[in-house]
């Protein structure tokens, strides 16, 4: 074979091989096009399937809220049902004309009792008791703290109309927990609310307390309207945790309740005495400190109870002073006037010694209080 015919082969074999190569990129392209076209079109699909699915699933949603709304495992219609029967319409006269509240029937030791708010019944007269059923009954007041805006009733009515709640401690309560309020607002027998526990531990005060502040409030977004005063508030098993007492003028969703550990602590007094006499007094009035008032006051706290006035013949005189600023109770933090009030509540009665932890200028320091009762509630 000559020169030129080797190097002929050679060049043919080369542009053989180019073309080859060449085919391949072309239909790899060609293949990658088809095939993302071919994704896009699924991908279409997909996103097509998955709206479907989410409108079928908020319609499914809707549906199963229109038949019940169930709220950790328990129907609101069936829990109503089980307690109606328990909440009672309270109405009496006062001297400026016919009043109503709330109420609930609790057996104490075998004793059918309602439990209401002292002011529900104070200065009324002619008080009756009327059931679910319709059922009215003349009562009578056995037992009243203002202080903590508790009142007890007995009612002349037939065994058979008394269906008695279970009254369970409010000390496992926290913020966010379900409740149910049941009453009569604006005489509208038998409503039923529901909302959260927004806040522990709050105090409010009444006229009818000498300005002394009824302490470890329940405060609740379950709507509280007037007639509502001295129902039960009710967790998500039908057991009571508080009664229902005040609203803030002007406010949504924004209502209050007696703890039921107050009541139970008391219980036994109001029916056994008629009065409750444990309120601890340890003789001060003031405020909530705050940062201005720190920078006033040239301390380096900005939290506390802030002594305004110590009482002239009280526990603490002698022993407290105008702007000592109390941080702790027994080596608990005091933080407001609500921690403080909150605190001698729940944990002291009266002779019980208190150990302050008193912020005093630049100085912090202790002192002992030997607490006394508080003076009886202005008539």
């Amino acid at each position: 074979m000559s020169q030129v015919d080797e190097r002929y082969m050679r060049s043919s074999s080369s542009f053989l091989v180019l073309i080859f190569v060449a085919g391949l990129v072309v239909g790899g392209i060609v293949t990658c096009y088809i095939t993302f076209q071919q994704i896009g079109s699924l991908a279409n699909e997909i996103s097509n399937l998955k709206t479907r699915v989410s409108n079928l699933w908020g319609t499914q949603n809707v549906t199963y809220q229109n038949i019940t709304i169930y709220q950790n495992s328990t129907a609101l219609s069936e829990l109503y049902e089980s307690v109606k029967d328990s909440v009672v319409l309270v109405q009496g006269r006062t001297s400026q004309g016919r009043v109503q509240g709330s109420g609930f029937v609790y057996n104490f030791s075998g004793t059918m009792v309602v439990i209401t708010n002292y002011h529900v019944v104070h200065g009324t007269t002619d008080i009756s008791v009327t059931f679910s059923n319709g059922n009215g009954y003349a009562s009578s007041v056995n037992g009243t703290d203002p202080y903590a805006d508790l009142a007890v009733m007995v009612v002349n009515a037939p065994a058979n109309e008394f269906k008695p709640l279970e009254i369970v401690s409010s000390s496992t309560l926290r913020v966010g927990d379900p409740v149910i309020a049941i009453g009569n607002p604006y005489g509208l027998v038998g409503s039923m609310t529901t909302g959260v526990i927004s806040a522990l531990g709050r105090t409010i005060t009444e006229q009818y307390t000498g300005g002394f502040a009824i302490a470890n409030i329940i405060q609740t977004s379950a709507p509280i309207n007037p007639g509502n005063s001295g129902g039960p508030l009710l967790n998500y098993c039908g057991k009571v945790v508080g009664i229902t007492t005040a609203i803030v003028a002007d406010s949504q969703g924004l209502g209050f309740a007696i703890p039921s550990n107050t009541l139970l602590r008391e219980i036994w007094s109001l029916i056994t005495y008629g009065s409750y006499e444990g309120h601890s007094y340890l003789g001060v009035r003031g405020t909530d400190m705050s940062y201005d008032a720190a920078q006033e006051l040239r301390v380096n706290v900005t939290y506390g109870y802030r002594i305004v006035e110590v009482i002239s013949g009280g526990p603490s005189d002698n022993k407290l002073r105008a702007d000592d600023v109390i941080v702790g109770m027994n080596e608990t933090r005091i933080k407001n006037s609500d921690d403080l009030a909150t605190y001698l509540e729940e944990n002291t009665r009266p002779d019980d010694t208190l150990i302050l932890k008193i912020v005093r200028g630049t100085a912090t320091i202790e002192r002992s209080v030997a607490l006394g009762t508080r003076p009886p509630p202005p008539s």
